[in-house]
């Protein structure tokens, strides 16, 4: 495993066929257990995970840092999202249940929510821990069993999210981690005793997650990518719609999926606009993650680091102008010399047709787009196969309201961005894939609906 500043500090082996098998049959085994506890019993289970996380707080986000290259400050805030997250479900977790329906003749129905099973959760690498805390969460207040697939280039800290739970007390295997990369995941979306699939990461793996879970007919959840707009009205408040768009673009190096990295501004306020972002943007400090004052660390990889750089040499010659940054950034630090840094880019002069414009770059490019009425910028910014974010800044709240009621997207900010209480459903829209994590909905997508028709009286039979 090679961290994100180019250092190997361990070997992991990948889990094959029989580790994958061996995992599943134990959380089946656990899942007997989890799933005939009441729900005030898993809860007081979860709300002990996450009063260890609260507790090994900075341990973990050290932990995160390494394995992903992103500040400290940030990582923080990741693993409170965390616990936080397991805290919620752990509310939830006693008050889950059915329905009772009145029927003629005194005769009654009632549903009740039954778990699903062994639910397979595959991670990505930008946000390691809370993704694994989004899945698992919902799916053990449920009554369910959990394995777990972090990315191959994020192994460590989920690994920390399985002692904690063990630690908590959870059924041994209740939720367990297997490492590796395309064999492994296929390995468990093809396993008999799987019941649902959750994935978090590109269109198309997605897409070949879906198809392998169609053979089984197990129900997926899928949180690809996206290319969110962010539309900023001339009417906004200045200072405010230009932080939004630092935190739309640059949090976690720019490797989010929901990032706001069409940012659409109205031609009255472009130049001042554009001129206070480059100004924030080349203060940005990047470097060592582990500094406090760092507020931007390292790319994921080397690979990806020269992606990131591709697209921004193919957006200058399309016509792109480089605002700032862009560049590749080496630390003093001679420890640091090999780490996958570039400064964050702003680009200006960009059109819709460009590959910047409608492409994920996954890195810390900003495309600045003019626009001029509130009906075009709608059309402009719904004019993408993706459609997970979208972000409003204005002043005027009916317009605000309006405009998000027109966006085809699934999580939509209005004067803020990036913000995701774990209370609120999360999700996308068209390729940016469906289901939803976060909130009550996730309950939806982590337990099945059984009817039960009681008659109180004869059968009336038609034979």
């Amino acid at each position: 495993f090679k961290t994100c500043q180019g250092r190997v500090i361990t070997k992991l082996l990948c889990s094959g066929e029989k580790d994958v098998d061996l995992a599943v049959q134990s959380a089946k085994a656990a899942f007997k257990i989890w799933s005939q506890m009441s729900g005030m019993e898993r809860s007081r289970v979860l709300l002990e995970a996450a009063r260890l996380i609260r507790e090994q707080r900075e341990e973990i986000a050290t932990l995160e840092t390494i394995n992903n290259g992103k500040s400290i400050f940030e990582a923080r805030v990741d693993i409170d999202i965390s616990w936080q997250c397991l805290e919620y479900y752990a509310g939830l977790a006693g008050s889950l249940a059915g329905e009772h329906i009145q029927l003629p003749g005194g005769s009654f129905g009632y549903t009740r929510r039954e778990p699903l099973g062994v639910c397979v959760g595959i991670g990505a690498w930008n946000y390691p821990f809370q993704i694994a805390c989004w899945k698992s969460g919902p799916a053990l207040a449920c009554g369910n069993a959990m394995v777990f697939k972090p990315s191959p280039f994020t192994p460590l800290s989920v690994v920390k999210l399985a002692e904690i739970f063990t630690e908590a007390g959870v059924p041994k295997g209740l939720f367990n981690v297997v490492q590796g990369g395309a064999a492994t995941g296929q390995f468990l979306c093809h396993h008999p005793d799987v019941a649902k699939i959750s994935f978090t990461g590109s269109v198309p793996t997605g897409m070949k997650i879906m198809e392998m879970a169609a053979k089984g007919i197990k129900p997926v959840t899928l949180e690809l990518g996206g290319k969110s707009p962010l539309i900023i009205f001339s009417d906004c408040s200045l200072e405010n719609a230009v932080k939004g768009a630092l935190m739309a673009n640059f949090l976690t190096q720019g490797e989010v999926c929901c990032n706001g990295t069409r940012v659409f501004v109205e031609r009255k306020i472009l130049d001042v606009f554009t001129k206070e972002v480059v100004k924030h943007t080349q203060k940005i400090k990047v470097g060592d993650p582990l500094l406090e004052d760092t507020r931007m660390g390292a790319l994921i990889n080397r690979p990806h680091l020269e992606r990131v750089q591709a697209f921004i040499k193919q957006a200058k010659e399309q016509g792109a102008q480089v605002l700032c940054g862009g560049d590749l950034y080496v630390p003093d630090d001679p420890k640091l010399k090999n780490g996958y840094y570039m400064r964050p880019c702003v680009l200006g002069n960009c059109t819709d047709d460009m590959t910047c414009v409608k492409e994920e770059i996954f890195g810390p490019v900003m495309s600045i787009l003019p626009f001029d009425t509130e009906e075009e910028v709608v059309e402009r910014a719904n004019n993408t196969k993706f459609g997970l974010a979208g972000g409003v800044f204005t002043r005027d709240i009916q317009k605000a309201h309006r405009v998000v009621a027109a966006l085809k997207a699934g999580m939509c900010f209005i004067n803020n961005y990036n913000i995701s209480p774990v209370e609120l459903p999360f999700g996308g829209y068209k390729a940016s894939g469906f289901g939803r994590e976060n909130g009550r909905a996730a309950i939806e997508y982590y337990s099945q609906l059984k009817t039960v028709c009681v008659e109180m009286g004869d059968v009336e039979s038609v034979f």
